[in-house]
């Protein structure tokens, strides 16, 4: 590990719990910093509600004032209840389809996150999972924490445990702690520390726990998949340095694991933008081919490979019209 990677650990790495939130409220209130809470979602009726409640309680109506101005579900298009819970739980929930629809909106989740610059106002972004169970509001409170009480930092993931497992029922039914991320750790780690080796003190790389300077976010172009995380991270270093990262520790998150397919087109996707951020260069097909076992033997399934980013969002004139207004 590099000598400014191991400075980097000590000065910037935290834990939730050393920012209270009395103190959190004192420096928002000082500053005037607002704060916008967005969860993409896609088909995540059964855990979504239980997440807005609660960052609603903790973070919106409890504290003397609010540390979140704005709590919006975005939803990328669900079958199920998502918006209505969502909506009932008392976020404000758009679809992705409303957000700049001059633009046809692509499938994936850095589409959703990209257009829902558009549908905030926070100075302050913070992106969080819909699809987390046992959700606690120290994932929303310890990483905004940073942003409001050090003028240096301007993106800020959390870490946690992430224990492997089937299902939601916990750590008491087989789940092994901290074995979770499996594409970060054959993946986006090997990546990172190999080409960006800056980044190799990130935890969770992939995580999708993470709130950003409004001032940064809309300066850097969007991946539209499932490589949006690699991909801002990798240029927000770039961007604004390695000193203006930082990472909290919110202790453990528990989430739906997805099959080994899946983690297959998702682990294309994310070493597909880290090939381009390496190059610039171009893939001739861009494609992944998995297996799976049919009556007559293995059948070959192909999946296109995202590809496509939207431009940092100052560039769009919707954006650039909104805030001369």
């Amino acid at each position: 590990m590099l000598d400014e990677v191991e400075r980097w650990l000590a000065d910037r790495s935290w834990s939730a719990a050393d920012r209270p939130l009395d103190q959190l409220l004192d420096r928002k209130r000082a500053a005037g910093t607002t704060v916008s809470v967005v969860l993409p979602a896609l088909d995540e009726e059964a855990t979504v509600g239980e997440i807005v409640e609660i960052i609603r309680h903790d973070l919106i109506e409890a504290p003397p004032v609010p540390l979140v101005d704005e709590l919006v579900v975005v939803d990328s298009g669900s079958t199920d209840r998502t918006a209505e819970v969502a909506a009932k739980a008392g976020a404000r929930v758009v679809h992705r389809d409303s957000i700049l629809p001059r633009i046809p909106a692509l499938p994936g989740k850095g589409e959703v996150l990209w257009r829902s610059l558009l549908a905030t106002t926070g100075d302050v972004v913070c992106f969080v999972d819909a699809d987390l169970r046992d959700f606690d509001s120290a994932f929303v409170s310890g990483i905004v924490g940073p942003l409001l009480t050090d003028p240096q930092v301007q993106f800020v993931k959390a870490m946690y445990d992430r224990p492997l497992g089937t299902g939601f029922d916990g750590l008491a039914s087989g789940k092994t702690p901290g074995q979770g991320g499996r594409v970060t750790e054959l993946v986006a780690r090997p990546l990172l520390n190999l080409h960006w080796p800056q980044l190799a003190g990130f935890v969770q790389p992939l995580g999708g726990e993470y709130a950003v300077r409004r001032s940064l976010l809309e300066r850097l172009p969007f991946p539209v998949g499932y490589g949006v995380e690699l991909g801002l991270l990798v240029d927000a270093l770039h961007t604004v340095g390695l000193d203006a990262l930082a990472q909290v520790d919110v202790g453990v998150r528990l989430h739906r694991h997805q099959d080994g397919q899946a983690l297959g087109r998702m682990a294309a996707a994310i070493y597909r933008t880290a090939q381009v951020r390496l190059s610039r260069g171009h893939l001739v097909r861009p494609e992944l081919t998995q297996f799976e076992r049919g009556p007559d033997g293995f059948v070959p399934r192909t999946y296109a490979v995202d590809t496509e980013e939207r431009p940092p969002m100052t560039e769009i004139e919707e954006y650039a019209g909104r805030r001369v207004a």
